[in-house]
């Protein structure tokens, strides 16, 4: 598990929330599949892949299509597939989805959220992202038809907030649009109720409520840490993202 001495050495909040599901110990895992959310692209796990790699892990990137929830939890299924050995599924934002759903296949062994949804088995997730302030970034989505994207300056101010500007402004020009119909999937299982758990709130997230994320968390059990960062933490703080997903793969 995550060395506390260490971790507070690096000005990171850790918590391992109280044990109200059953847990099993993650087994040792030398594979890690990375799913992106909306705004994004697989490219965007290239700071922890790097990181990963350099630990011997094998790591692939799910591009994710952003068109509806099955096909989205397809792709990583197709991923997880070819995989051999136990796999830690890790999810960003809206994967966290995608991890939920497709975390149930067997070679499984551990969950990581980033920032990310983490809803129970049919749950409504807007009906309880609605018990928390709306985040800022909500107000900055523009349709085109039913495709969805964020305007620049919610996309640089309210998603990439606490990266650096030129880099934000990189990722804002390969921003890939999601359609309507995504929104409205509900996963039918949740993983992390079987599954080892672990999450990444961000302090200063302005794209899901940082009280929403603790909440999610706290709810799943999940071995937590807690980083001064805004939505985008495997850009900005990528050690610390690397560090989780190695304790959820054993390493």
């Amino acid at each position: 598990m995550i060395d506390r001495r260490a971790v507070l050495a690096t000005g990171v909040a850790t918590v391992v929330a109280p044990a109200g599901l059953a847990r099993a110990v993650p087994a040792k895992a030398r594979n890690v599949v990375c799913v992106h959310g909306l705004f994004a692209d697989g490219s965007c796990w290239s700071d922890v892949i790097v990181r990963l790699q350099a630990k011997g892990l094998n790591v692939t990137s799910v591009q994710n299509p952003l068109t509806t929830l099955p096909e989205a939890v397809a792709s990583a299924e197709r991923v997880l597939a070819r995989q051999e050995g136990p796999t830690v599924l890790v999810g960003h934002s809206f994967a966290g989805m995608i991890v939920t759903q497709a975390g149930v296949q067997p070679n499984v062994s551990a969950l990581v959220y980033v920032a990310a949804r983490a809803p129970d088995a049919n749950e409504d997730y807007s009906a309880l992202a609605a018990k928390y302030p709306p985040p800022p970034a909500t107000a900055g989505i523009v349709y085109d038809g039913d495709e969805g994207r964020l305007s620049e300056t919610a996309f640089l101010r309210d998603f990439a907030n606490g990266v650096p500007d030129v880099r934000a402004k990189v990722l804002y020009a390969v921003q890939q649009p999601f359609h309507k119909a995504l929104l409205a999937g509900r996963t039918s299982v949740a993983a992390w109720r079987s599954k080892p758990s672990f999450y990444a709130v961000s302090k200063q997230d302005r794209t899901i409520d940082p009280g929403l994320e603790r909440f999610m968390a706290k709810r799943m059990g999940a071995t937590t840490i807690e980083l001064d960062a805004g939505h985008l933490s495997l850009i900005s703080h990528p050690d610390e993202i690397a560090r989780l997903i190695l304790d959820a793969a054993g390493a």
